[in-house]
């Protein structure tokens, strides 16, 4: 039988079998649920209060859990836990088993309840600004039963995501996906200038990359989509700009033009927002986009709420209009 052959709980048993040399009776949910708990309070006291049970019955259960598998998953050193290397390794697995306990628990709450259903969604964290939340009030008005976990992650993290099932849908600034993940674009989204609203240089209707010359600008950390985007138009330009500020999200760089620290190049989505109201937008040519996608597993069927929230983003998507210049 290989690894691929072996439930999760069967490869934590085969993983420690490796290390140990041995194989270790497996651990039951219960045993898992303390173990854990222990790993993110370091404290059998803590993970007593995190589970709602006693100090005892915590010590009794993690100390049969080491017997039955047949190592020491804790030093105990003044008082304090210390986890083990193997405990180390054990818990990146536990969490994966967690995870899907507590899908299976959220099925079982939506059956009881009786809702619709259960959609897990990220976005990058512009997105979760303004585009999101008015996506999902407008899905609500036909979907009210329906519980969205709405996550906003960096664009890496939500195509892991998605790769891996932990969301159903994704909705980001992309311009590379890969071969498990179907990116359907949403916005065009180009790119504008955001200047403090008493700047010299809101006196143009339109600025060129060239404009921004020396002046301070606030730019994104590489591995930002948009970022990247800039640096190659530069590139491409053969400007010399120079980055003073660096942040790793759009909203972050609009607050810090409204606060005066300098100017950058934003997404018209991020423009759209409803708080800049000491910056100012212009065009800025030749123009750059910088699309929003929806993402969502390539072989993977869509379920109906997936379809149905694609569809409510769509939608709104025809009525989004680029920023005023204000």
């Amino acid at each position: 039988m290989s690894h691929a052959d072996l439930s999760p709980a069967n490869n934590i048993m085969l993983s420690l079998a490796d290390a140990t040399g041995h194989l270790p009776m497996p651990l039951n949910l219960r045993q898992i649920e303390v173990f854990r708990a222990i790993m993110l309070t370091s404290s059998v006291s803590g993970a007593a209060k995190l589970l709602n049970v006693s100090q005892p019955a915590v010590s009794r259960l993690i100390a049969h859990a080491e017997q039955r598998l047949g190592l020491s998953l804790f030093d105990r050193i003044k008082g304090r836990l210390y986890a083990t290397p193997e405990a180390k390794r054990l818990f990146a697995e536990v969490d994966v088993v967690y995870q899907g306990v507590q899908r299976v628990n959220e099925v079982a709450d939506d059956l009881i309840e009786n809702r619709l259903g259960h959609l897990r969604i990220g976005c990058s964290p512009s997105l979760s600004q303004d585009v999101m939340p008015r996506a999902v009030a407008r899905f609500y008005r036909d979907y009210p039963d329906v519980r969205i976990q709405l996550q906003g992650l960096t664009p890496g993290l939500l195509m892991q995501a998605v790769l891996t099932k932990q969301l159903e849908l994704g909705v980001a600034f992309t311009t590379e996906t890969h071969p498990g993940v179907t990116a359907k674009r949403l916005f065009d989204n180009r790119i504008v200038v955001a200047l403090p609203a008493n700047h010299p240089l809101t006196a143009r209707n339109v600025l060129h990359a060239r404009d921004l010359v020396g002046q301070p600008l606030i730019g994104y950390a590489s591995e930002i989509p948009v970022g990247q985007l800039i640096r190659k138009h530069i590139q491409e330009e053969a400007l010399d700009l120079r980055f003073r500020t660096e942040v790793q999200q759009l909203h972050v760089a609009c607050a810090l033009v409204q606060a005066g620290a300098g100017i950058a190049l934003i997404d018209e989505v991020t423009a759209s927002g409803p708080i800049w109201t000491r910056v100012m937008f212009r065009p800025l040519r030749p123009a750059i986009a910088a699309p929003v996608a929806i993402l969502h597993g390539t072989y993977e069927p869509l379920s109906r709420l997936a379809t149905a929230f694609i569809e409510t983003l769509q939608e709104q998507a025809l009525q989004t209009t680029r920023p005023p210049r204000r």
